[in-house]
């Protein structure tokens, strides 16, 4: 895994030091998801500019052999926000640089779970700086041992940068990734952090250092997944739930999820913004649930404070 160097982390400043990981980060996840997917089918680039400054690069790998639509998208913009966005985002001083990378997996087999990574640096002209982030796993069909490897692989990560960074980020993301309107979880969760400051919550080395390692255990930990459920057999019937909690998986990103809002109200690349969205997916009105059947032994794991590890 790609980390800065201790000369580079003493002569650069943060926000190049930021962008170019990113940048080398984007890279060496797409090869890993690549190689996971196995089709011999690359991840194509869309660049593109900001209007306030900088701009980024869209990478899309569509029907693999696992992947039906994978996203990895890289930025790094500047500008100056409107006066309603810097007073949601609790900015005083408007003038902004972020970079970042956002990852969304939707594989074609039910059987493989959809999954969200995204890691940014954020700073004003003012000197704030902050880092945010996550990572979390959207099982069509809960697993529940893979469920609680998945969590225990996240833990150990957290672990070795601070021991109230899992239950507090575990916690943080039960209540992040969740629909109020049908009363459920995203999916099983994992972690997100938002505004951990430079100064206040770490120096600039040591929490740059966990984002990087969030990164690594992401492209690790769902290459595993990809690699372990691709081949395994479906019906007609687990393709239907698909498209079912794909929709529940759009409402989420359309109506909830701050990243987007950000993205459109600073202007951001509408493409790139919604990249994050399903290739296909459904709305049922009253879709049935037999008790104790597949569907609804997933609909159970869908709450909050489940204790994976």
């Amino acid at each position: 895994m790609l980390t800065m160097t201790t000369a580079a982390l003493a002569v650069a400043p943060p926000r190049i030091l930021a962008e170019n990981w990113m940048r080398q980060f984007q890279d060496w996840l797409c090869h890993r998801l690549e190689a996971a997917d196995g089709s011999g089918k690359r991840f194509q680039e869309d660049a593109w500019q900001h209007v306030g400054g900088g701009g980024g690069a869209t990478r899309v790998l569509q029907n693999g052999t696992v992947l039906e639509k994978g996203g990895v998208a890289f930025s790094a913009v500047w500008g100056q926000m409107s006066e309603a966005a810097a007073r949601a985002l609790l900015m005083p001083d408007p003038n902004y640089f972020a970079t970042g990378v956002s990852v969304v997996q939707h594989p074609g087999s039910p059987l493989v779970p959809i999954s969200h990574m995204n890691v940014r640096y954020f700073e004003t002209d003012n000197g704030d700086a902050w880092f945010g982030g996550g990572l979390d796993l959207t099982p069509i069909y809960v697993d529940e041992a893979q469920a609680r490897w998945f969590h225990e692989q996240i833990q150990a990560v957290c672990q070795r940068h601070d021991t109230s960074y899992y239950p507090h980020f575990k916690r943080w993301a039960d209540e992040y990734f969740f629909l109020p309107h049908r009363q459920e979880t995203r999916g099983i969760g994992g972690i997100f952090f938002d505004r951990l400051t430079v100064g206040k919550d770490g120096s600039f080395e040591e929490l740059f250092a966990f984002v990087q390692d969030v990164g690594e255990v992401y492209g690790r930990t769902y290459g595993t997944i990809m690699r372990q459920n691709a081949c395994l057999p479906y019906t007609e019937r687990q393709k239907q739930w698909q498209l079912v909690r794909r929709g529940r998986y759009a409402e989420f990103n359309l109506a909830i999820d701050r990243g987007t809002k950000f993205g459109l109200e600073t202007g951001g690349r509408t493409e790139s913004i919604l990249m994050s969205l399903p290739p296909q997916a459904e709305w049922h009105y009253n879709f049935p649930i037999e008790p104790g059947s597949p569907e609804d032994a997933t609909q159970q794991w869908l709450r909050k404070g489940v204790n994976w590890v």
